[in-house]
């Protein structure tokens, strides 16, 4: 079979089962590494039907609808219910004039590191009240900085800050969203530690770039193509961090410099990328006034009214 007859039968069997292994796709189709690769680049970036999940399946989202996996309840639309009223109105008041609009962007990945093997052999009623808390602390904090949760996926989320609402310093909300959501997991880390002895921690991959949108659905869901490797570096960024931490390229760095604290880890390989790409781990935020002097600097929008929150995440360190 031809690559082009492969990928048709692979969309055709996506659609249908919703979920598909990596390895049960290279059995089928005896595809080697690279042919593999290549058939993820078309379906997740190129045509943007699916999604990937922790490395191993394949997850259709063709339909608008991200299938959940069996070990885990996961309200797709639950960020969308959830969101503040006045964020969905400020969406819902710009969305007819951002159809092919381009937009710089900070692309956030967030997900809880091993949940199917952490609740394996829980109850499902009881897996679900763990994992349900967990995906709200990650959607609150996008929320609280104006981002927008645009995909669930599974154990985790993938969300947007610049896009549809638009945000000059969309790369520094991240950060801070970032923070924010780490602080809340490792509170209910320690409740889950408590009251099942599970050690129960997110990871975190962010990366900035350019989106073209094409629409927004009624939903507030926003239909859009990445451009070049923006959403791939995000959800690599998430793959490689540690439990716990928060990871993100140069190219988020370069909009949030004075403004957060990070560690250098280097050139790291990525699949899928000839050369390595540098990346950082999201340690804290700058102090307050250092912080404002650059934001004053840089010229960037400022958080309105919300003084004494952000403090309390600025002077975070984890």
């Amino acid at each position: 079979m031809t690559f082009d007859e492969i990928l048709a039968q692979v969309l055709d069997l996506l659609q249908r089962e919703k979920r598909l292994s990596y390895r049960a796709l290279k059995v089928r189709f005896g595809l080697d590494d690279e042919h593999l690769a290549a058939l993820k680049d078309e379906i997740i970036e190129a045509k943007q039907l699916a999604v990937d999940d922790r490395g191993v399946v394949l997850v259709w989202t063709g339909d608008g609808d991200p299938a959940p996996p069996a070990t885990a309840s996961t309200p797709a639309r639950a960020s969308f219910a959830t969101m503040p009223a006045y964020l969905a109105e400020k969406i819902r008041t710009t969305r007819d004039t951002l159809a092919g609009e381009r937009k710089q962007v900070t692309i956030l990945f967030a997900d809880i590191k091993d949940s199917t093997e952490l609740i394996r052999g829980l109850d499902p009623e009881v897996a679900q009240r763990l994992l349900d808390p967990a995906l709200q602390h990650m959607m609150d904090a996008v929320h609280r900085f104006e981002g927008t949760v645009n995909q669930v996926l599974g154990d985790g989320i993938m969300a947007l800050f610049g896009a549809p609402i638009a945000h000059e310093d969309h790369a520094a909300r991240a950060c801070y969203a970032a923070l924010a959501m780490q602080a809340a997991m490792r509170a209910y880390t320690e409740e889950v530690r408590r009251a099942y002895g599970l050690e129960m921690r997110i990871r975190v991959g962010l990366n900035s770039g350019e989106v073209v949108v094409r629409a927004i659905g009624n939903d507030l869901h926003m239909d859009y193509s990445a451009v070049g490797e923006t959403t791939h570096l995000a959800a690599r960024m998430e793959q490689l961090a540690t439990p716990g931490s928060s990871r993100l390229t140069a190219a988020t760095l370069r909009l949030v410099e004075g403004l957060v604290q990070v560690t250098a880890l280097g050139p790291v390989p990525v699949k899928g990328l000839v050369e390595p790409v540098e990346v950082f781990e999201l340690t804290g935020a700058s102090a307050v006034r250092r912080r404002l002097q650059a934001a004053a600097a840089r010229g960037l929008t400022p958080f309105v009214g919300r003084q004494q929150e952000l403090e309390a995440v600025y002077q975070h360190r984890s």
